[in-house]
């Protein structure tokens, strides 16, 4: 999620902000759906197969597809809609599209963001697509290729009664939430401590709805996550939540792959094919997202 990183079900004052850790199954039943997609089943009209890029997939990869790990509770990204089966967003159809460029099943499952990087580690998933900051400290043990630039914005009740902004001192003494494994809860606040006199109180949640709860009920007095989740939360709450000032520490996020996996340079030229055939932009005007739109996609842009 931004140089930090961050959702909600559909619908509600519960949607919010991320950025992860232990491999462990997806969840069950509305929190642990799955979303399957045929290469044919392409979310926006200008996307197709690449027969040349088709042709390079493995043939291993071509036979089992790929599952693509996801924390299913962040939109505009992933989230499920109207009765928490089908995985959409913003991400759910950049997953798709890349399975239509390159001739492969894409099957999406929900899985705690701080569990996604063990699992690729693990073997148990071919891609981590979730809002990933592509970070050297990240690029330790898996890679990346960028697809979109966010930033991390300060979400607060609405008027923001404590004069909150996102930079400078004004969190010190403040309970500010943020998702378990985040930058902003990894590396964000750990930073911004160094310079209060009065403690930050770091409020952690499982997911983003916990997040954005914390807030709304008033047991958190501000909540850190990624710009484009936290613009959508704030849109969504129903006038409880407002993002304050402008975001900062933009950065890429990256569909995380295990260490030197084959598959890096085909998702970089899937992307490549997607920006050329306008797919990409469809795809990110869909869900209003095109100021994040990158100019070029890269390989371990962190390093």
């Amino acid at each position: 999620m931004s140089t930090l990183r961050p959702l909600v079900l559909l619908g509600s004052a519960t949607l919010l902000l991320a950025g992860c850790a232990d491999p462990s199954e997806p969840t069950g039943s509305s929190a642990g759906a799955s979303s399957s997609s045929s290469s044919a089943a392409a979310s926006t009209s200008a996307v197709a197969e690449n027969a040349t890029l088709s042709a390079k997939v493995p043939s291993a990869v071509k036979a089992s597809g790929i599952t693509v790990a996801s924390d299913v509770s962040y939109p505009p990204m992933n989230f499920f809609a109207a009765g928490n089966k089908t995985v959409t967003g913003a991400e759910a159809d950049l997953d798709k599209a890349l399975g239509t460029v390159l001739g492969v099943k894409v099957t999406i499952v929900n899985v705690p963001f701080d569990s996604i990087i063990p699992g690729l580690q693990a073997g148990k998933y071919q891609l981590g697509i979730s809002s990933f900051t592509d970070t050297a400290e990240r690029e330790k043990v898996v890679g990346f290729v960028t697809y979109f630039n966010a930033g991390t914005s300060l979400l607060v009740p609405a008027g923001n009664p404590e004069g909150l902004k996102p930079e400078g001192d004004s969190l010190c003494g403040r309970t500010v939430a943020v998702a378990k494994g985040s930058t902003q809860a990894l590396v964000d606040l750990p930073a911004r401590a160094k310079t209060c006199k009065t403690p930050i109180k770091v409020s952690t949640f499982p997911d983003g709805t916990g997040v954005n709860l914390a807030v709304t009920s008033g047991r958190a007095d501000a909540a850190l996550g990624d710009s484009p989740v936290a613009a959508y939360a704030a849109k969504q709450s129903g006038g409880k939540l407002n993002v304050a000032g402008d975001s900062y520490g933009n950065a890429p996020f990256g569909i995380a792959v295990p260490k030197n996996s084959e598959l890096s340079g085909l998702l970089k030229s899937a992307l490549d094919d997607l920006k050329a055939s306008g797919g990409y932009r469809q795809i990110l005007a869909k869900w209003g997202l095109e100021a994040g739109a990158l100019d070029d996609f890269e390989i371990n842009a962190a390093s």
